[in-house]
This record gives C-alpha cells, sequence and structure tokens, in this order.
C-alpha cells in the first residue's frame, strides 16, 4: 500500500511539477491545478509525508547523478586528449549515415585534403590503385566485419596507413602517417609494384616483338622464352621450352656467346640460325644482367638484302653520276668531301688520290686558288665564306665564275637534308661561244630571209606572228606598224581579204596554223582579182609553229602557159611526123619490094647472061634494096611501138637456135672483113619465154653494129648464161668503142656517128633494141671504151614480162637506161 501511494504521490507530484512549469510559461493557473490543490487537501497529511520522502530520495540520487556526469565529462575530456595527441584522421560511420569525420590532426602528407568534405570523397586524394584497394577492404568491413589495414599513395605521391575496424552496426576508419620502417616498407612496396610493372610491361612488350627473346639464369638455364622464340624452334609452348631446354642457337654459337659474356661485355654479332625450316642471318645480342642474361635475335636477312639492293643501286647512281657531263661534288655536314665525279675531277684537273682523302670544302676552294683556277677577287676571305655559307643557311648558292683561262662556270650550291652540301659544276663556255654564234647566225638568217623572194612568215602556237621578211610584208602590203603587233591568224587573214577573198582557202590556212591535231602540210595556189598568181605552202614545225610562204608566180605562170602551148604544138607535130614517116614507109615497102624482086629475076641465068660488071650492078642494087628495107622495117617497128600496137607473141625460145638464126643474116657481113665469132653458151642456157622473132631482131641488130664497127680480123664474142631468174646474152667487140659523152644519147633514134669506121647505118637499130628490150621487161647495159671496144648485155625474164612486173619495183626510170648514164 506504501508503494502504490508513493507511486500515486510521485505521480502528483510530477503533476504539480509540470503544471507549475506550465504556469510559469504561461502565467494563467490552468484548471489541472484545481484538481491537484483538491488532491493534496484530500491526501492529508500522510500524502505530504509521503511527498517529502520521496523529494528527499529524488535529492540524493540526482547528487550520485551529477557525480557521475561530472566523471564522464572529465573521462571524455582525458579521451578527446588522447585522440588529438596522435596525428590521424578518425572517421565514424553508422548504417544510413555514411562516414563523418571525427577528428583530423593529420597534416604534412602529400596530397592529403584538409577539408572534411573532401577527406570522404576518397576518389578525389587517392591515386587510382589505392583508391581501388580501399574500397574492396571498406566493403569486406561494412559488409561482413572484415578489419583490413593497407598502406596508401595519394594522387601526390604521398604514403598513409588506414585501418578500419567494426562494432555492432558502426564503424570506424583511421588515417594515419606511415613512419619508420612502415615509411620505408610502403616505399619499398611502391618501388616493388613499380618494377614489377615493368616487368610485366617489358615482358608483354618482348612477347608482342616478332624476333625471339629469352632470358638466362646464372646457372645457363633457359627461364624464360616469348611466342616468337617459341615459334621459331617449333615449340608448341614457352612451359614445353623452358622444361626442356630448347635452345635456338647451336651448341658452337652459345659457346661463343659465353667467351664474350665473361668478359663483361655485350655480345652482338649476326650468325645464320635455323628458324622453323629457313636457315637465315639473324643478329643475335646478348646481355649480361648481373647474374642472369637476356638475349634477342632479329632477322636482317631482308635487312641484308636491302642493303645489297640499296649498295646497288648507290653504285649505280655513282655511276650514273660518273657519265654525266655536270660536274658534281657532294660534302658531309663537317664539310668533308664524300663524293666527286669524273667530271668534277676533269673540270678542276685535282689529282684523284688527294680528292680521296676527303678534304674539307675551304681547303679544296684554297687549292684552287694556289692553282690559279678560281676567279680574281680582292677579298678572297670574304668571297669564301659566302661560298661557304650555305652550310649554316638554306639558301640555295647559285653563281658565275669566270676563270683565269677564261672559262665560265655556273655553280649550284644545295645544303642536303643531312646538313651537308651539294655542288654542280657546269662548264657553260662551249654554250656561251655557241650562244653567241647562234645569235649571229640568227642575224645573218634574218638577213638572207629578208633577202628571199619568197613572202615567210612563222605563226607561234598561240597563233600569233613570230617571224617573217620583208617579202611577206611587200606580197600583203602590210604596213611595218601592223606586224610589229604580232597580229593573230585571223587578224592577219581580215586585212588581207582585200586582196584575195577566197575564204575557204583561208580558213584551211587558219585551221593548220590553230589546230593542235591533224596537222598536215597543205599547198595551193591564189588567183587573185588584179590577175596575180601566189603559191603558198603551210608546214607545221617540229616546235608546233607553222611556217608560211608565199610566192608570186605571175611570171612564171605566164612562162608556163607559154611553154605548155609550145609543148601541145611540138607533140602535135610530133605525130604528124610519126605519122607522116609511118605512111611514108609503107608508100617506099611496096616499090621497093619490086626493086629488089625485079633484081633478083635479072640475076638469074634463064633470063641471060650477065657480065660481070652488070652483076656487080644488080648485087649493089640489091644490097642497097634490102638495107633500105631493113631501114623501113625499122621504121614501122618504132612506129608500131610509139603507138601502142607491137604485140609480143610470148613462146618457148631455143636460145642455140636463136642465136644460129641472127648469124645467118650477119656472116657474110663478117666474112667480108675477116672476123671471128666467138660463140659460149652455157649448159643451162637452153630455153626461156619471149617473142622469138623480136630475140632474133635483137640480137641481129646488136651483131649488125659489132660487124659494123669491128676492125678487120677481129673477134666478136657472143655468149649466152642464165642469171638469177633472167636469160643474158652479152655481144662485145674490140672496135673503135664509144665515147663516154656519147653513151648517154647511143640509144636516141637516129643518133649514128661513125666513130672513125666506115660503118654509118640509120642510127634506129639500138633504138630498136632497147624498145624491144623494154617491152619483155628486161634491161639493157653499155660498157664501152673508146679504142677498146663495146660490150651489150640484155636481160630477159625467163618467165616473160609477167615475172619481170611482179619481181622488179616501179620506176620512172628502167634499169638500163640508169646503168647506161652512169657509165
Amino acid at each position: 500500500m506504501l508503494i502504490l501511494a508513493s507511486l500515486a504521490c510521485v505521480t502528483m507530484l510530477t503533476a504539480m511539477l509540470a503544471s507549475g512549469r506550465r504556469i510559469l510559461e504561461t502565467g494563467s493557473l490552468p484548471g489541472s491545478a484545481w484538481i491537484l490543490a483538491g488532491l493534496v487537501s484530500l491526501g492529508g497529511a500522510g500524502a505530504l509525508y509521503l511527498v517529502y520522502q520521496v523529494i528527499t530520495s529524488m535529492r540524493r540520487q540526482t547528487g550520485r547523478a551529477q557525480d557521475e556526469a561530472r566523471e564522464l565529462r572529465r573521462s571524455l575530456a582525458a579521451a578527446e586528449a588522447l585522440i588529438k595527441a596522435e596525428p590521424q584522421v578518425l572517421m565514424h560511420w553508422e548504417q544510413g549515415k555514411g562516414f563523418a569525420v571525427v577528428t583530423n590532426t593529420l597534416a604534412g602528407v602529400p596530397g592529403l585534403p584538409a577539408n572534411s568534405v573532401e577527406m570522404v570523397r576518397f576518389n578525389l586524394w587517392l591515386d587510382q590503385k589505392s583508391t581501388a584497394a580501399l574500397k574492396s577492404a571498406l566493403d569486406g568491413l561494412l559488409s561482413e566485419g572484415r578489419a583490413f589495414n593497407l598502406i596508401l599513395k595519394t594522387a601526390a605521391g604521398g604514403h598513409i596507413e588506414a585501418d578500419g575496424r567494426a562494432a555492432g552496426g558502426r564503424a570506424v576508419l583511421r588515417f594515419k602517417d606511415v613512419a619508420g620502417y612502415k615509411r620505408d616498407l610502403s616505399v619499398i612496396l611502391d618501388q616493388h609494384m613499380r618494377l614489377a610493372r615493368d616487368v610485366r610491361s617489358s615482358r608483354a612488350l618482348l612477347s608482342a616483338l616478332p624476333h625471339p627473346a629469352w632470358l638466362h639464369d646464372a646457372s645457363g638455364r633457359m627461364t624464360w622464352v616469348n611466342s616468337a622464340y617459341v615459334k621459331a624452334v617449333d615449340a608448341e609452348s614457352e612451359t614445353e621450352v623452358v622444361d626442356g631446354q630448347i635452345e635456338l642457337l647451336e651448341s658452337r654459337q652459345r659457346k661463343v656467346v659465353a667467351r664474350v659474356l665473361k668478359t663483361g661485355q655485350t655480345f652482338k654479332e649476326r650468325m645464320p640460325l635455323v628458324v622453323g625450316s629457313e636457315r637465315k642471318t639473324h643478329e643475335v645480342t646478348v646481355l649480361p644482367l648481373g647474374d642472369a642474361t637476356a638475349g634477342a635475335a632479329i632477322d636482317v636477312a631482308d635487312l641484308e638484302t636491302a642493303k645489297g639492293e640499296l649498295d646497288r643501286q648507290v653504285a649505280a647512281y655513282d655511276r650514273t653520276l660518273d657519265r654525266v657531263a655536270t660536274a658534281v661534288a657532294i660534302f658531309n655536314t663537317d664539310q668533308k668531301l664524300t663524293f666527286f665525279n669524273a667530271a668534277y675531277q676533269k673540270l678542276w684537273r685535282l689529282d684523284a688520290d688527294w680528292l680521296a682523302t676527303s678534304p674539307s670544302d675551304g681547303t679544296v676552294l684554297d687549292r684552287l686558288r694556289e692553282l690559279g683556277r678560281l676567279p680574281e677577287v680582292v677579298k678572297y676571305r670574304e668571297w669564301k665564306k659566302n661560298v661557304l655559307k650555305c652550310y649554316k643557311e638554306e639558301t640555295e648558292l647559285e653563281d658565275w665564275w669566270h676563270l683565269p683561262d677564261g672559262r665560265n662556270i655556273h655553280v649550284m650550291a644545295t645544303q642536303r637534308p643531312d646538313g651537308g652540301v651539294t655542288y654542280l659544276y657546269q662548264d657553260e663556255t662551249e654554250r656561251i661561244s655557241l650562244e653567241s654564234r647562234y645569235n649571229a647566225l640568227i642575224g645573218v638568217q634574218t638577213e638572207t630571209l629578208n633577202s628571199l623572194k619568197e613572202g615567210v612568215a612563222v605563226f607561234g602556237t598561240d597563233g600569233r606572228l613570230k617571224l617573217h621578211n620583208s617579202a611577206f610584208a611587200g606580197v600583203w602590203k602590210l604596213s611595218p606598224q601592223k606586224l610589229s603587233e604580232s597580229p593573230h591568224i585571223d587578224e592577219f587573214i581580215r586585212v588581207t581579204q582585200v586582196l584575195y577573198g577566197e575564204m575557204s582557202t583561208w580558213s584551211e590556212i587558219s585551221r593548220a596554223v590553230t589546230s593542235f591535231e591533224e596537222r598536215e602540210p597543205l599547198e595551193g595556189q591564189m588567183v587573185r582579182p588584179d590577175s596575180s598568181v601566189i603559191d603558198y605552202a603551210v608546214t607545221p614545225l617540229p616546235d608546233g609553229g607553222t611556217l608560211l610562204t608565199f610566192v608570186d608566180v605571175t611570171d612564171s605562170k605566164r612562162y608556163e602557159r607559154a611553154l605548155i602551148e609550145r609543148n601541145e604544138a611540138l607533140v602535135t607535130a610530133d605525130k604528124l611526123k610519126n605519122k607522116f614517116i609511118g605512111h611514108i614507109s609503107y608508100e617506099l615497102r611496096t616499090p621497093l619490094t619490086n626493086i629488089i624482086g625485079f633484081s633478083e629475076l635479072l640475076s638469074n641465068p634463064i633470063f641471060g647472061a650477065l657480065t660481070p660488071r652488070q652483076r656487080e650492078y644488080l648485087e649493089d642494087i640489091a644490097f642497097s634494096s634490102k638495107t633500105l628495107l631493113a631501114i623501113i622495117d625499122d621504121i614501122l617497128d618504132l612506129a608500131t611501138i610509139d603507138a601502142g600496137g607491137l604485140e609480143l607473141k610470148l613462146e618457148t625460145v631455143d636460145v642455140r637456135a636463136v642465136i644460129d638464126l641472127a648469124i645467118n643474116g650477119v656472116r657474110e657481113r663478117a666474112a667480108r672483113v675477116r672476123l671471128t665469132l666467138d660463140i659460149a653458151i652455157a649448159d643451162d642456157a637452153v630455153t626461156f619465154m619471149a617473142d622469138e622473132q623480136r630475140v632474133r631482131q635483137i640480137l641481129y641488130n646488136l651483131l649488125s653494129n659489132a660487124v659494123g664497127f669491128s676492125k678487120p680480123e677481129g673477134v666478136i664474142h657472143l655468149s649466152a648464161w642464165r642469171e638469177s631468174g633472167t636469160m643474158v646474152f652479152s655481144v662485145e667487140d674490140q672496135g673503135v668503142g664509144i665515147p663516154k659523152e656519147q653513151q648517154r644519147h647511143i640509144f636516141e633514134r637516129f643518133e649514128s656517128r661513125s666513130q672513125g669506121s666506115k660503118h654509118r647505118g640509120a642510127g634506129l637499130g639500138l633504138s630498136i633494141v632497147k624498145s624491144l628490150v623494154d617491152l619483155h621487161g628486161g634491161d639493157m647495159m653499155l660498157d664501152s671504151e673508146p679504142g677498146t671496144g663495146t660490150k651489150v648485155t640484155v636481160r630477159f625474164p625467163e618467165r616473160g614480162v609477167e615475172q619481170k612486173q611482179n619481181d622488179l619495183p616501179t620506176s620512172t626510170e628502167s634499169s638500163d637506161t640508169k646503168r647506161v648514164a652512169n657509165s
């Protein structure tokens, strides 16, 4: 009951205290206060007692609580002093609130922020790897309560120790500066990570190389190889190579490498290695690395091939430069002579052995100056400095050197990409001399053109007048002022239309001058309104220009017309002459035949005996009549040939038979003067295709001439043989011969000269022979020397006229005429 009463009293007391607090706050007496007053009055004295006891107990408890609070404050102050006494960053984590900085007394760490807001954003001040490591450790701490201790690195390179602990649903994170062995350990770990990264990257790089690479330990055992090495020894994997200790180098080669490495030097040498199934040259490099060695083999087979090709190209380049006429000298960046061609040595006449010692550019200039082969200058040092400045400046040097010996050298110097200089020396002495002579010739040519009666004009590729003479201006009546303006071809045509207005002709000329295609020569004639006649010619020039020539042929045309008219009259007269001769020949042939017939009758004994004198007269009549008949027959044959009415009767001709028939015609005459006929017929000269009657006539005329011009008791040679598809006949006498100046006329008609002999003919024999040989498609050659004799050779196509037409080229002048003219 006492407890319940006490609780009631405490409750009422509490209510009273609360009511009293509200009265103090509001300043009014609420209704509950009246209730409390009533209860107090109802409780009486017992209630007051209880209240007293409760108040007394509360005072004691309050005193104890105040003592405990003072003790806690002293403990908290001591704890804060301890926490702040050590340089650190202390953070507190609670579910749903995240990390909060409790204290931050850590300073002097590079990259550590002082701001609490930035402190909890770890990715802003830690490097990437430390950020990732801290994040992983915090995830384990907050999710599973795993404590951790890490050495972290700031982005600025500082190091801190991170320690994480969990307690209930809370976590504490503390950052401290590393000191002592931990600082050294952090540096060592950092270096270890960097070295590990470098090793991994180096191995990755070596593995990616296309060249074999390997590592050996101190005992010489292989510890690592790259992918190219595995492929080179035809293995499956790196493990197979290392476990099997498969070596790329042969035993002999490894011994050579070991001897070099023992001296502490790096081995580098080219040697043949078998890679895959091919043996190629590799450049093997092995480095001593303390107690290990590293090696690599680089395939230089292609490099060797390229180097060989480069050497060949350089040699070809040097040979080419040696053949050029321009002197070439190349100096390196140290101004040393590295190359010179034969033209350089020839130009400066320097000793080749001395040039091979690679003298400097300045030394070469000094030597040339000593020998008197440089231009004579007043200030040589300044001149030399100006020449050599192209080594320091990229400007090109171009100068003319006028040497004391009269030579003119064009000098060009260009800086090379490597800092050296290339000199080109061109001896322009001859060119300048030629140019001078050329200018003189141009002047002479101009004077020559001006002296020509032909109008000459040259139009360039742009269609404008480039060159002309005074005759050109005179033909077209052009003023010097107009010509000095270099008028275009169209302007020239426009001006000259008043003299000749045929536009079709001018259009062709304009097209020939201005066209770039189908540039063909053009020529023609202009008849101007004033009856003057102008011949023109358009000739394309090799340089793209066009040459126009104009000739006033008015007087020539008049002469030409007169000559044409005279020629026509002569042709008409010749036709009348031939017609008259033919007519007279036919008219003479009939009575002459009667005379021959009656003379033969009179010589017949049937009509009575004749006295010797009468018989002599009859023989003379018969001989003269036959001679006259032969001349008439020759005239008729020539008239028939001229008229184109003589047709050959081609048949197989027996060579021996036709020769016998021809000889029978001259046998009696030859016997009279005691001539010997020497006949030589080759065994293969049997038959050929020709007109037998005309062949007999040809041989008879040749033999008749030979008999007529031979000396008594002389010899006449008649030969026949085959030669290159032709049948050849030759008649040679030992007579008086024919002078050279008369031989070209010997085949002309009525050309007869006794040459001091008693023979005198009509001069038709050889002319008929020539015409008949031409009809057969053959040729004829005459060879004669005065006082020695004459030889006439005729050739007939073996298969007739058609063979000659197919075998011989067309010519306006027959071959026999050429031979006669030449002889």
